[in-house]
């Protein structure tokens, strides 16, 4: 049976949200294995620049379209206004990256009515092949928490 946070990844266009400042960085890498899955998906970074040489919009309104999905790879601190930004861009589905949920970020997500998932590493989920994230993956199955 496929899990909501399988299900998460079937939209067909996403905006990832977050600055990426590193190869390693979060948004960067659930950013290109959205392309790998051949999805249409767009960085969203504050700071602009480009991810994988394409343009990085400094926020939703400067996307030349919609999405159907965002995963909110930010400093906590931040997630709540990026939830309501989302939310006013048209989006209805959002990933928050673990440990960067809130209880005003998710108060927000649910008086907007937006279905959300929180608590989980969305590269876990969204990266397939073997990595670190797949050996997680693997454990994650076994204990029955996939």
């Amino acid at each position: 049976m496929t899990s909501e946070r399988e299900r998460f990844w079937e939209a067909d266009s996403y905006a990832v949200v977050g600055r990426q400042t590193s190869r390693k960085a979060y948004p960067r890498i659930t950013y290109g294995a959205l392309k790998d899955l051949g999805k249409t998906v767009y960085a969203v970074d504050p700071d602009g620049g480009t991810v994988e040489d394409d343009a990085a919009y400094a926020d939703f309104a400067a996307l030349p379209g919609p999405v159907d999905a965002a995963v909110l790879e930010l400093p906590r601190e931040e997630t709540a206004a990026w939830v309501a930004r989302a939310a006013d861009a048209g989006v209805r589905r959002i990933w928050i990256h673990q440990m960067t949920d809130t209880p005003e970020a998710l108060a927000e997500a649910e008086r907007r009515g937006l279905m959300v998932i929180a608590g989980h590493c969305a590269v876990m989920y969204v990266k397939p092949g073997f990595s670190g994230h797949a050996v997680h993956r693997g454990i994650w199955k076994l204990l029955g928490k996939y």
